[in-house]
C-alpha cells in the first residue's frame, strides 16, 4: 500500500538498478544483493539486517508492475513531474504543484518555501493513504472526494517457484518457502501435480489493509525427472526389457512400480519390441482417478552367445530361409 514513505525512500538506488531497468534486471540484481547482505551471511551486523529489509522492500516494490507504476507516478509528482489545475482564486487557468495540492490541507510550506508536511490524522482532515487511494484507486473524479474514506484494499497477490522430486509429484508433499518479505511459509502440494503446473495457496501473499483479505501466492511446481519412471497425463510409463527368448516364446516377468512393489505382467509369444502392456490401476493416483502403468516392451539382443546358442540360432535362421521380414517394407515402399 501506498505510504509516506514512497516520497521518500529511493527504491531503484536502494536495490542499485536506473529506473528504466526491465523485470529480469531488476530479479537478478536482487537475488545478488540479497545473498550478500543475508543476516546468514552477515551475522552480528545490525547494519547488514537493516540492508536486508530494505533491499527486499524495495524488490517487492519494483517487482509488482502495479505497485511500480504507482510508485513511479507518485516520486514524478513529488519531484515535480506532475502538475494539477489549482482551484479557488486565481486558479483557473494556471497550474499548481505537488505541494500546492496538499497545502489546503494543513502542512503546506510558507511564503519562502520548503519542505512539505503530511497530517496523517485529525478530524476532518484525510490521510496520505485517503489521497493516493482516491488518485490510483479508479474513483471518479479524479481524487474522488477528499472527505470520502475508500475502502480496505486485498493484499496482492505473489508468485513463486518451487522444484520437487518426481515420487513427490505423484504422491503428494509439503515444501517450506521463504522470502524476506513474507517470511516461511508451508505450502501443501497435492498429489498429481505435473511439472510446470501453477497451484494457487489462499491468503498466503502479501497483507491487505486491516480488515481486507490477504492475496494469494501463485506457486509454479517444477517436477524433476525419475531414472525409470515417466509420466503421460495422468500414467505413469516404464521401459520393460525382456529377452528375445521372453518375446518369442512368451513369459510372465515382473515389472517394478513406483510405490516400491514388483507386479507380475504376461508377455505374450511373439510380442515385438515397442509393443505396451498395460497395468491397470498402477499410475497417478488424482482424486477419485488412477492412471495406469505403461511398460513398454524392448526386446534384447544378446551381445554375447554360447557356442550352444550360437547353433540353436543359426538353426533357426535355416528354418526362416525362405522368409523375407523386409517384403512388405519394400511393397509399400513402391505405392
Amino acid at each position: 500500500m501506498a505510504s509516506q514513505d514512497w516520497f521518500e525512500k529511493d527504491f531503484y538506488a536502494i536495490l542499485g538498478v536506473p529506473q528504466d531497468a526491465d523485470a529480469a534486471t531488476i530479479k537478478k540484481t536482487y537475488r545478488k544483493r540479497a545473498r550478500t547482505m543475508h543476516p546468514d551471511q552477515n551475522q552480528g551486523d545490525p547494519k547488514a539486517e537493516e540492508r536486508f529489509k530494505e533491499i527486499g522492500e524495495a524488490y517487492a516494490i519494483l517487482s509488482d508492475p502495479e505497485q511500480r507504476k504507482e510508485y513511479d507516478a507518485i516520486r514524478a509528482m513529488a519531484h515535480g513531474g506532475a502538475r494539477f489545475t489549482a482551484g479557488g482564486p486565481g486558479g483557473a487557468g494556471g497550474s499548481g504543484s505537488f505541494e500546492d495540492i496538499f497545502s489546503a490541507f494543513g502542512g503546506a510550506a510558507g511564503p519562502g518555501g520548503g519542505r512539505v508536511r503530511f497530517d496523517t490524522g485529525g478530524a476532518g482532515q484525510p490521510s496520505i493513504e485517503d489521497l493516493l487511494g482516491g488518485m490510483f484507486a479508479g474513483g471518479a473524479g479524479g481524487f474522488g472526494g477528499y472527505g470520502a474514506t475508500p475502502g480496505p484494499r486485498p493484499g496482492t497477490d505473489v508468485t513463486a517457484a518451487t522444484s520437487i522430486g518426481f515420487r513427490d509429484a505423484v504422491e503428494g508433499s509439503t515444501v517450506t518457502l521463504s522470502s524476506p518479505e513474507l517470511g516461511r511459509i508451508t505450502a501443501r502440494i497435492p498429489p498429481g501435480v505435473k511439472d510446470g503446473q501453477r497451484i494457487k495457496l489462499r491468503g498466503k501473499g502479501r497483507q491487505g489493509d486491516p480488515g481486507a483479505p490477504a492475496g494469494d501466492l501463485i506457486l509454479t511446481v517444477s517436477v524433476d525427472k525419475h531414472p525409470v519412471f515417466g509420466r503421460e497425463g495422468d500414467n505413469l510409463t516404464v521401459d520393460l526389457p525382456v529377452t528375445f527368448a521372453e518375446a518369442a516364446l512368451g513369459a510372465t516377468v515382473s515389472v517394478p512400480t513406483l510405490e516400491g512393489k514388483p507386479v507380475k505382467v504376461k508377455v505374450p509369444a511373439g510380442t515385438p519390441s515397442g509393443r505396451v502392456l498395460r497395468l491397470k490401476g498402477r499410475g497417478v493416483k488424482r482424486g477419485d482417478k488412477t492412471g495406469d502403468l505403461l511398460a513398454k516392451v524392448q526386446v534384447l539382443v544378446p551381445q554375447r552367445l554360447t557356442d550352444e546358442a550360437r547353433e540353436a540360432i543359426k538353426a533357426m535362421a535355416a528354418a526362416e530361409d525362405s522368409t523375407d521380414p523386409r517384403a512388405d517394407l519394400f511393397a509399400r515402399a513402391q505405392r
